[in-house]
């Protein structure tokens, strides 16, 4: 199984994306192969941004992607991974510090308790604060 990141999906919806042919390549070998999955989080993001929330789901699934909810082994690792993201953004003087978690953290946490690689094409939190989550990206 591989773990789909919220910007995967979103790139793939958009042909103007300069990451749409990766987005679709990497969607269709992971159904194609190992499986293709993105979680409750993911799913939330993208209707948010999209003119048909209510269809999203489905289109997603007619990709033969699974969603999934988040696991409640995640919600620790999630934890522990802001914990240090905030302590770091505290040493950086004037930074807001958001006090609750991020969604990336709790995807990060989904694939590293799946032990998942994770598609994204967002390396930052992903590679600092989950390294052993293997990523896959454009």
């Amino acid at each position: 199984m591989i773990l789909l990141d919220t910007n995967v999906l979103i790139y793939a919806f958009d042909p103007d994306s300069p990451f749409s042919e990766w987005a679709r390549t990497t969607i269709a070998d992971a159904v194609e192969g190992e499986a293709a999955a993105m979680n409750a989080i993911s799913l939330a993001e993208i209707c948010v941004g999209d003119e048909e929330p209510a269809t999203v789901a489905a289109r997603i699934r007619q990709w033969g992607v699974e969603i999934l909810d988040v696991p409640v082994s995640a919600a620790e690792v999630c934890a522990k991974a802001f914990q240090t993201y905030r302590q770091q953004r505290a040493s950086q003087a004037g930074s807001v510090i958001p006090a609750l978690p991020l969604p990336d953290f709790f995807i990060g946490a989904h694939a590293q308790v799946m032990r998942w690689p994770l598609a994204t094409a967002d390396r930052g939190r992903f590679q600092t604060y989950f390294p052993s989550v293997p990523l896959k990206m454009p």
